[in-house]
């Protein structure tokens, strides 16, 4: 009655043995349905890895944990992208490495060839102070 009202208003967890029973069969049922689900994601992570003719490392990869990670976020089911949409992504990906790879080669040819001038002109005062 009066308790359980308090408890609600005052966001309290409720310590009566008839709430503290209904709590933990609530728990179980939700650990049920996580165990069901990572039944189901074994299941099918074996099933892409004999289909697909994989290495059984091919499961410990960071990658592929990376990409088990970020799929368990979603609430919906996952969409992957079809062959057009793949093969685009690749390539965008490939794009962006590219042009990381020249900027980063720019960066160290340019400090090379300023370290070089900076080298040749002290020799060059150093050549004239000597004479």
């Amino acid at each position: 009655g009066k308790y359980r009202q308090w408890a609600k208003k005052h966001s309290f967890e409720s310590m009566l043995p008839g709430d503290i029973k209904a709590w933990k069969e609530k728990a179980e049922q939700a650990q049920q349905t996580i165990n069901s689900h990572l039944t189901e994601c074994k299941r099918a992570a074996i099933e892409w890895l004999v289909a697909t003719d994989q290495p059984i490392q091919a499961l410990d990869h960071p990658k592929f944990q990376d990409m088990i990670d970020v799929a368990s976020w979603e609430t919906n089911r996952v969409k992957i992208p079809g062959h057009q949409a793949t093969c685009a992504e690749i390539m965008r990906i490939f794009k962006n490495h590219l042009t990381r790879l020249q900027m980063t080669l720019n960066v160290c040819h340019n400090l090379v060839l300023h370290a070089s001038l900076h080298l040749i002109c002290q020799h060059r005062v150093l050549l004239l102070v000597a004479q």
